[in-house]
């Protein structure tokens, strides 16, 4: 069982977060603090404790300190609403042993302390974004043409319908050999190694 306690300066939030923490069945609320001050007056025998970084009079890194000063074996997993980078960042470097924002599900919360019970140093998904924000998907390049001669768009255009040489020939009223050498040019110029692949683009482009 992972005795737990929760230090947060607004009643609703320590009540809401000891409900759904509480009905977890590895999980004890055992204590509920207003502020840093009022956890280091009233030591609690607790495991973890579920500290807010924005606390009245010290902050949550301040009273982190003073907390391990006086209890070395606690952990403790920092909450906020609201982070930053440099938030996430200073809490780590502090010693915090993981760091959660508020928009976490209760089942992101309860994954959380169990990980920083267990000394993994856990991260909600939102306060990892904070430290590492994807990089928006780039928009993927349709086929550059504009290298291409009006006869070689005409056969890719061919080759995109599933015509071979002959019949490419055939409908362009050329030399087999001649169409030939249009395809491996467009192959060149479009840089693919395969007149499947020339055809692929082909489709995508003007169908």
């Amino acid at each position: 069982m992972i005795r737990l306690a929760i230090v947060d300066d607004q009643a609703l939030v320590r009540e809401g977060l000891a409900l759904i923490l509480g009905a977890e069945p590895d999980i004890e609320v055992v204590a509920g603090f207003a502020d840093g001050a009022e956890l280091l007056r009233d030591p609690v025998r607790a495991d973890l404790i579920l500290l807010d970084l924005y606390l009245p009079g010290a902050d949550g890194v301040a009273t982190m300190r003073e907390l391990r000063a006086r209890q070395p074996g606690v952990k403790v997993l920092m909450l906020t609403t609201v982070g930053s980078a440099a938030d996430v960042q200073r809490a780590l470097t502090a010693g915090a042993d993981g760091f959660v924002l508020k928009d976490a599900t209760g089942a992101e919360l309860a994954a959380a302390v169990r990980g920083a019970h267990a000394g993994v140093r856990p991260l909600s998904a939102s306060a990892a974004e904070l430290l590492w924000p994807r990089r928006p998907a780039q928009p993927r390049r349709g086929p550059d043409l504009s290298a291409l001669t009006p006869r070689e768009r005409e056969v890719l255009d061919l080759l995109g319908q599933g015509l071979g040489n002959r019949e490419i020939a055939a409908e362009l009223d050329l030399a087999e050999r001649t169409v030939k050498t249009h395809v491996s040019n467009v192959l060149t110029k479009l840089d693919v190694t395969s007149r499947t692949q020339a055809a692929l683009l082909a489709r995508n482009h003007f169908q």
